[in-house]
């Protein structure tokens, strides 16, 4: 877990009003009854180190998460309807996970989960992803995963974000560097994927976040990243890891914001977040990413670059919060002991 830093409570409990006040003059969110496109809390106790989180292919409504550093190797799958855990499952077959951060899925309906944290910055000299098969029931089972070791081409990295593309089922990771000048990584071709040898993943694009999580729409036409108090929208160009900046995600203000997913229509980002009953937070994302539609105008985010993190009125709200933050002591907020 990670240490909190002193705040002074007068300045928490300004931040808190400034927010409140902002957010309560801003619009409604939209509603939208679609199965998953719902903010929703996650009811298991169990469930205190949520890291990653994606949308179910099979099961309507139902999300996959996981936590950072369970005593095993589980993956939950949590209903938006209720917030309840109604599946729990234990992967077989990879040994005992050190540090898993992230969660996707592949156009193949396989879940692949990423056992790349590297807190210390370097300690590894190899990862992990594993992959499995979505359950057809939702039942507490084992299932087993193939292992495969990730080398990057440059060294060993911190990293917390695995995206699988959905059309090429190629898997990319960007790592986490606190400066914000972070990288994406492209693994090897599916049909290249090995799990008797090392998988290198090599560098192909710079990624201008301290990134937390990341996530494809469900058309693969972008990539969404998020931070701890931002967020960025990629434009996705091709193979190769061909990127373009299209502007800022507006991103709630979050006790440890950790993970990112594409809602199902592809609508909305849900934004999660480390803690015991935490809260998945769903943001529009006006135009984008459905399985077979393009945005209208080929971007998802806010591209206000007069804005800290976009979002109108809320994004001003989440501005000021961060500053505050920030002011006293925000690195501390993300260290572990």
């Amino acid at each position: 877990m990670r240490s909190l830093p002193s705040v002074p409570p007068g300045a928490a409990v300004t931040a808190v009003a400034v927010c409140t006040a902002l957010a309560l003059t801003a619009p409604a969110a939209r509603a939208d009854d679609k199965p998953g496109n719902e903010g929703f809390s996650i009811k298991d106790p169990r469930i205190t180190e949520s890291s990653g989180l994606v949308a179910s292919r099979a099961h309507p409504g139902i999300y996959w998460t996981h936590n950072d550093q369970d005593k095993g190797a589980f993956l939950y799958a949590v209903d938006s309807r209720t917030g309840k855990t109604v599946a729990t499952i234990t992967m077989t077959g990879v040994g005992t996970p050190r540090d898993v951060e992230a969660i996707s899925m592949g156009p193949d309906g396989q879940l692949y989960v990423g056992d790349i944290g590297d807190n210390l910055g370097g300690k590894w000299s190899f990862v992990w992803v594993y992959k499995l098969p979505e359950p057809r029931q939702l039942k507490d089972q084992s299932i087993r995963a193939e292992q495969y070791v990730v080398k990057y081409s440059d060294g060993p990295r911190d990293a917390e974000s695995l995206m699988v593309h959905p059309k090429t089922g190629r898997i990319y990771i960007a790592d986490k560097k606190e400066d914000g000048e972070g990288s994406l990584y492209e693994g090897p071709p599916p049909a290249r994927l090995s799990t008797s040898g090392a998988n290198i993943f090599k560098r192909v694009a710079d990624i201008d976040l301290w990134a937390t999580d990341g996530a494809f729409s469900p058309n693969g036409k972008q990539l969404a990243l998020r931070g701890y108090l931002g967020g960025v929208s990629y434009k996705w160009e091709g193979p190769g890891g061909k990127i373009k900046r299209e502007g800022r995600l507006s991103v709630p203000l979050q006790r440890q914001g950790e993970s990112v997913a594409f809602s199902p229509d592809g609508t909305r980002l849900m934004f999660g977040t480390e803690g015991a009953q935490s809260d998945v937070e769903p943001r529009d994302v006006e135009g984008a990413g459905g399985p077979g539609g393009a945005s209208s105008d080929g971007s998802g985010a806010d591209t206000d670059d007069d804005g800290l993190f976009g979002g109108g009125y809320k994004g001003a709200a989440l501005a000021l919060a961060a500053v505050l933050l920030a002011f006293f002591g925000v690195k501390r907020l993300f260290r572990r002991r």
